[in-house]
């Protein structure tokens, strides 16, 4: 395939067989693929907002899936598909069932329970499966969705601004929200509380 894609910083590289995956032939470049991807994206959060879903609906592996598919299924035929190879962020490609099932169950708990309040625990959970890494790429938007969808439907907040930039696109935006999650993987969520509604 002629795809010519160039990876950012913090990006997950595809390999040949995801590449495959790609369901428009004529995309060529990283440019054209974000295109469409943002077009898809942004139906997926339109489909969010139109819809109410429940804490139990929402902390399942089936939402966690739909939600990656709603965002990525009009351009990669694995949308939804957990990956099945190692990246170089996340976990090991046979550890994700298993880690996304612990995660689902703290968040039930979380719920029960009020353990955090509304934005760090949409922001614990952002951050808990986007270090899984379930998927071969879109990671780090999915993780921003379920992190709106949280706020919204879970706790009636309003979405996150992330910045007010599009962080898949190279800038100080992007920098300081690549800091505040690396502030989180060393245990300090405070920065990306603050990044979250910046």
């Amino acid at each position: 395939m002629g795809l010519n894609l160039e990876y950012l910083p913090g990006q997950t590289p595809l390999d040949e067989e995801e590449i495959d995956g790609l369901m428009i032939p004529t995309i060529a470049t990283r440019g054209e693929l974000d295109e469409f991807e943002q077009h898809n994206i942004e139906q997926a959060v339109e489909w969010s907002l139109k819809r109410s879903f429940t804490p139990q609906r929402i902390f399942t592996e089936d939402f966690v899936r739909e939600v990656h598919r709603k965002m990525y299924g009009e351009v990669w035929a694995w949308a939804g598909e957990f990956r099945r190879t190692e990246k170089n962020l996340g976990i090991k490609h046979w550890k994700i069932g298993p880690e996304l099932k612990y995660l689902l169950d703290d968040a039930v708990h979380w719920v029960e329970n009020n353990v955090y309040r509304p934005d760090e625990f949409a922001l614990r959970f952002k951050h808990r499966i986007v270090s899984i890494h379930c998927f071969p790429n879109g990671n780090g938007r999915h993780s921003r969705l379920m992190a709106d969808i949280i706020a919204d439907k879970v706790f009636k907040h309003s979405v996150f601004t992330w910045g007010t930039a599009d962080l898949a696109m190279p800038g100080e935006q992007r920098s300081n929200y690549l800091k505040a999650v690396k502030a989180a993987d060393k245990g300090d969520i405070a920065p990306l509380l603050a990044f979250a509604r910046s």
